[in-house]
Parts: structure tokens; C-alpha cells; sequence
């Protein structure tokens, strides 16, 4: 099982969950779903989601997304891309992302044994 994540807002996944499809913030603008794989998350979270709260961390099973995914080169590295709405049942954990007391994002414990 390959597994990617993605950072969202509680509010909108409680909204995907309502209707069974995830969009995000970028489907519509950007034409995909940014994820990141496990050794991405720390670093994408500092830089996109400094000073946010209530994030979480998606963790999706790539073989049951029904939607395109590619990898794709940014930032001297190649990064997951979903082109299409997420079906929610793709998604087989949810757990609160928050950052530190520094204002840094960190592994939650749930994934540090799996680095």
C-alpha cells in the first residue's frame, strides 16, 4: 500500500465528508490536489502553513484514489499531484496537525514510526 498526505482545514474536511469529495484549496484554481509523501510533510507544512491551526493530516491510500495522481518536479523534488476531487474513502486516517509552541511542524507521533 503507498500511502501520500495531505494538509487540510478541519472545516473543509467536514465538508468533504458530507458530500463523499474532497476539492481543497487549489482543484479549482490550480487544476490539482497538492500531497506531499512522508518525508515532504514537515517541510511542506513549515512553508505553507506557518501560524495555521486547525490543520490535519490526511493520509490517503493511493491505490483507491479514483483520480489521476502524478508526480511532479517542485522545489528539487518531485511531489504528488491529485487532478481531480478526492473521494473520501481514500482516505484511511485523519489526525489533528498542529504546530509546536515554537510555531514549527513536526511528525505527529502516528508517523514517526514510520520514517
Amino acid at each position: 500500500m503507498s500511502i501520500i498526505f495531505h494538509i487540510t482545514r478541519s472545516q473543509q474536511w467536514e465538508e468533504a465528508k458530507q458530500v463523499q469529495s474532497y476539492r481543497g484549496d487549489t482543484l479549482d484554481t490550480e487544476g490539482f490536489i497538492h500531497c506531499s509523501t512522508l518525508p515532504q510533510v514537515v517541510r511542506t507544512s513549515n512553508k505553507f502553513f506557518a501560524g495555521q491551526t486547525g490543520l490535519l493530516l490526511l493520509w490517503i491510500d493511493l491505490e483507491k484514489v479514483e483520480a489521476e495522481v502524478k508526480y511532479e518536479p517542485a522545489a528539487g523534488d518531485f511531489y504528488p499531484h491529485i487532478y481531480g476531487p478526492l473521494n473520501v474513502d481514500a482516505v484511511l486516517k485523519v489526525v489533528e496537525f498542529e504546530a509546536g509552541a515554537d510555531g514549527k511542524f513536526e511528525l505527529p507521533e502516528a508517523l514517526k514510526n514510520l520514517v
